[in-house]
């Protein structure tokens, strides 16, 4: 059994002075720190405009911005140079003008090559009957690609501002939720029901057959992004978010913009390096068909889909 030490020897002891230190009322250097409440800071109307007019003389004595020659004359150079600049970039721009053709002749690349190009060797390179979706997921994919990211970056903007915190999601989920939706609504809930599915099946046919015929990844992103809209008016967040959340869309728009950058990754480094690409363009007119096309276009699809829903929930409520 340990002995009780008195006070004044358990003073002395290194515990004690560590302890001391450790709580703020004894500094080793600093011997006693005085510990005191910290007052906030206020001041008159008058004091505040003294120690405005002490600044201001006491930027005009250190700085004296009139009658520093070296800041006037940084402001003129300033001002010639942002002139001589713009004069250069107008030039520039219209020397470049210059060179190109005349808009709407014949004889213009634009108007028989790059058209001629897409039209005749189309289905042969791409595999695509639509011309137009092997176009901007064939030769122009990454341009496509840059696009999808613009409605991920979007979407992260509208994120940011627009984004409650979760408790007063919390608070305004149940209480201020039927004033923007009616739950009860018999007819809506009726007619989403006969609805809904038919959208999301058209949907879905239109991104499938986006190499076949008119359709792709956007617009029938768009027709799914709809469908959900519809969906969560006429049944409400609760129902909605069984199956489609906020973290479900971003592991969605995660997952479809990764693969979307490493097929056309592999397709740009295979034909870039003039190797032949294992996946085949197969029939023209199947389903399975047109290489990576179909894929791209499915990829387009759930980044516009959940980017649409999304948008609306957040100007909507503020979140999921």
């Amino acid at each position: 059994m340990s002995k009780k030490v008195p006070q004044e020897q358990y003073e002395k002891t290194i515990s004690y002075k560590f302890r001391q230190w450790l709580n703020g009322s004894k500094d080793p250097y600093l011997d006693t720190v005085e510990m005191k409440p910290q007052v906030p800071f206020c001041e008159t109307e008058s004091e505040r405009l003294q120690r405005e007019e002490e600044n201001q003389q006491l930027a005009k004595k250190v700085y004296d911005l009139e009658h520093n020659a070296e800041i006037r004359l940084f402001g003129k150079m300033y001002k010639v140079f942002s002139v001589i600049f713009c004069l250069f970039l107008v030039t520039m721009l219209l020397i470049g003008v210059s060179y190109l053709p005349t808009f709407g002749h014949p004889e213009n690349p634009a108007n028989n090559e790059v058209s001629e190009r897409y039209i005749e060797k189309g289905l042969q390179e791409t595999g695509a009957v639509n011309i137009v979706t092997g176009m901007i997921l064939d030769y122009r994919a990454f341009d496509t690609l840059g696009e999808s990211h613009v409605l991920f970056i979007a979407t992260c903007t509208v994120l940011i501002l627009l984004r409650l915190d979760k408790k007063e999601l919390q608070k305004s989920n149940e209480a201020n939720d039927r004033i923007y939706e009616p739950k009860n609504d018999v007819i809506l809930q009726t007619a989403a029901r006969i609805l809904v599915p038919p959208i999301f099946i058209f949907g879905i046919y239109i991104i499938l057959a986006g190499h076949l015929g008119p359709g792709g990844g956007f617009s029938g992103g768009a027709v799914i992004g709809a469908g959900l809209i519809l969906y969560l008016n006429a049944f409400g967040f609760e129902k909605t978010e069984k199956f489609f959340t906020a973290k479900t869309y971003r592991r969605l728009s995660f997952g479809a913009l990764a693969c979307y950058s490493l097929a056309k990754s592999y397709s740009f480094y295979t034909g870039a390096n003039h190797i032949e690409s294992i996946i085949p363009l197969g029939t023209p007119g199947a389903i399975l068909s047109s290489g990576l096309i179909l894929l791209l276009n499915i990829c387009v699809g759930i980044v516009v889909a959940g980017t649409m829903y999304t948008f609306y929930v957040m100007f909507r409520k503020g979140g999921y």
